[in-house]
């Protein structure tokens, strides 16, 4: 395993356990040139599912696409990457629960903004801003209120 610091393809293993879930295997490496630690995870390499694009498009889904938009989003927030993994987690799962081998980019931004709304306010309005593509304060003041209504 390549060394996300310095590069060096040698890495050891210190510790391994299985995630919750049991989907996949946490791996605690040390670099041995850097002597640096790093998390790595194994998955079942399963048959891919394809996301269908606003314009029609289908690409393969790519959990690094949510990953960035919730870092993105909770950018500077009380919000820790073990949380910001257990969304995706979820997410990924329900997903792959589903029997359809496709799904719509509009569904996952709907998920996403559900677990972002119970796990933190701003978070949400900032990933929906984003994704709602609101065309004025208007369209951003409504989402607002909606958000107020719910507390």
């Amino acid at each position: 395993m390549r060394c996300p610091f310095c590069f060096h393809s040698d890495s050891k293993v210190l510790d391994s356990r299985a995630t919750e879930e049991g989907a996949s295997i946490r791996r605690r490496r040390e670099c041995t040139n850097c002597h640096r630690r790093f998390t790595t995870y194994e998955r079942l390499d399963e048959i891919p599912f394809m996301v269908v694009k606003k314009d029609g498009r289908r690409e393969p889904f790519n959990r690094n696409k949510i990953l960035n938009g919730l870092l993105r989003a909770c950018e500077k927030r009380p919000i820790s990457l073990t949380e910001i993994e257990k969304v995706i987690d979820e997410i990924e799962k329900e997903i792959r629960n589903k029997m359809d081998r496709e799904i719509h980019s509009a569904e996952i931004g709907e998920m996403v903004m559900e677990r972002l709304k119970g796990l933190d306010e701003v978070a949400y309005v900032r990933f929906a801003s984003v994704y709602r593509q609101f065309k004025d304060i208007n369209s951003f003041l409504s989402e607002l209120q909606e958000l107020l209504k719910g507390d």
